[in-house]
């Protein structure tokens, strides 16, 4: 039998975990319930809630969850308004006591937006100025619903968008390290420590979020 590499074995073994245990709703599509404002305050105004959409008219401040994830598999589909800017993050912690940072699943209007011109990095689905996605996008254009993915397993992450695995980072790699030394998140000590909050970013474009969902992994 012929033998398969080590690292589509790693693959292979990160895909049949991330299909078991239970996928629970992170947005009821009612309530902000499991959400919350900077330092546990209410969701700021500029969030809203309309027809089972969790809605972003601006300045409303990051959006945080009330609990902190390690390995997960969290799928959530998004829209942007047209040149809009905007981005999921994860292992999100409190960074020198100062900044809420984590990694980012980069949400862009890749046609529109001037930071496309800033390099792949900078694209939809990259790990935002760490990364950029390792296979060919398929965005959808602004206003129309996107579904994207992030499985996370013991270090090793994926990056999926609209059933398309786009992207794969190993944070205990020589590679990523290296990726991030190069970022604007190199002097930021303990970012991305393996575990977090999830955060909805606020860069004041308009943005909708639907179906917000996620299994934890073993």
């Amino acid at each position: 039998m012929k033998k398969l590499p080590l690292f589509a074995l790693a693959f292979c073994f990160l895909v049949l975990v991330a299909v078991a245990g239970e996928s629970v709703s992170l947005f009821d599509g009612k309530t902000f319930a499991g959400w919350t404002g900077a330092e546990g305050a209410a969701p700021g105004a500029g969030w809203s809630i309309a027809d089972g959409e969790l809605r972003l008219d601006g300045k409303g401040g990051n959006l945080y969850s009330e609990k902190e994830y390690v390995n997960f598999d969290l799928e959530w589909e998004w829209k942007l308004a047209e040149g809009g800017n905007n981005g999921l993050k994860y292992w999100v912690t409190k960074v020198g006591g100062k900044e809420w940072l984590g990694i980012e699943y980069q949400m862009l209007d890749d046609q529109k937006h001037p930071d496309s011109k800033n390099g792949a990095k900078r694209l939809t689905a990259s790990f935002y100025d760490i990364q950029a996605p390792t296979a060919k996008t398929q965005v959808k254009p602004s206003g129309e619903w996107n579904r994207s993915r992030v499985v996370v397993k013991d270090g090793k992450i994926q990056h999926w968008l609209n059933g398309d695995l786009v992207g794969e980072a190993d944070t205990n790699s020589a590679e990523w390290k290296a990726n991030l030394a190069a970022s604007k998140f190199k002097d930021k000590a303990g970012f991305a420590p393996g575990k977090g909050r999830i955060m909805l970013t606020d860069h004041s474009d308009k943005t909708w979020y639907r179906n917000i969902r996620i299994k934890v992994l073993d």
